[in-house]
């Protein structure tokens, strides 16, 4: 999975049952992600990173793309990361390249302001995302390695347990749904729509997969979790990864 210009192998899907979810912004929707149109109260986000860089921390595009849209939108946004060693991936040559911290790591996105994710307290935020990258399989928890037996590191799974048991919006992209699945048990998610192996470890670990481009959203209203593909399709452009991010980060500051 370390190989330069490796994808995660995207799949199918299971069918929908009972549980409450909903499509936004589908093809032919003429709403546009640059509106501010209604006036939201501001929110409090968190953003969780997981060190720079797809092969090894968080996705550089799609954690500035969050970033991005959440200044668009005048929110009161704190990136956060854990404290903790990874090991890194030279982004030429696709080798490892020892240990680094992923606190400090993120911090290259976060041009500096990123606190130790310890400090992350549902009680203080509306709202937490999770960008993808590698670091989001890898150092927010397993499942680069294990599959649907992942572990997911105690930290992360405090803060989105704490999220979900008081009712408050989660946003994730990319492959950091994952996460979701092993936490939330049932909870509707999209990883695109073409990867199979992803999806069949999501079911396994209880979670249920919807296919979705990379500019539609998935929103899971009775969990409060909403989803965008993002660079699971490997070679989207970037502009409709950011376009995807827009009406995620959209949707999850509007609930």
């Amino acid at each position: 999975m370390y190989r330069r210009g490796a994808r995660i192998v995207l799949g199918s899907t299971t069918r929908r049952s009972a549980t409450s979810y909903t499509s936004c912004y589908g093809v032919g929707n003429s709403r546009s992600f640059y509106s501010t149109e209604g006036k939201q109260p501001k929110k409090k986000v968190a953003v969780v990173l997981s060190g720079c860089g797809v092969y090894d921390g968080s996705e550089i595009h799609e954690a500035t793309s969050m970033l991005i849209h959440l200044s668009r939108m005048k929110t009161e946004t704190t990136c956060f990361a854990p404290d903790i060693s990874q090991k890194t991936i030279n982004h030429v040559t696709s080798s490892e390249e020892g240990e680094r911290n992923a606190l400090v790591e993120s911090a290259r996105i976060a041009r500096g302001k990123v606190s130790n994710i310890k400090e992350l307290k549902a009680e203080n935020f509306d709202i937490v995302l999770f960008p993808g990258g590698f670091g989001a399989a890898k150092t927010l928890c397993t499942f680069a390695k294990d599959g649907a037996k992942m572990e997911v590191d105690p930290e992360v799974q405090r803060v989105v347990n704490d999220f979900h048991n008081n009712k408050k919006i989660i946003g994730m992209c990319c492959i950091a749904p994952v996460i979701a699945a092993k936490l939330i048990p049932g909870v509707h998610v999209t990883i695109g729509n073409a990867n199979k192996d992803v999806a069949k470890a999501i079911a396994e670990m209880g979670g249920k997969t919807v296919d979705k481009n990379v500019t539609e959203i998935l929103v899971d209203s009775t969990h409060r979790v909403v989803t965008t593909p993002a660079y699971m399709e490997a070679d989207a452009p970037v502009h409709k990864v950011f376009e995807g991010i827009g009406k995620l980060v959209d949707k999850t500051v509007s609930l």
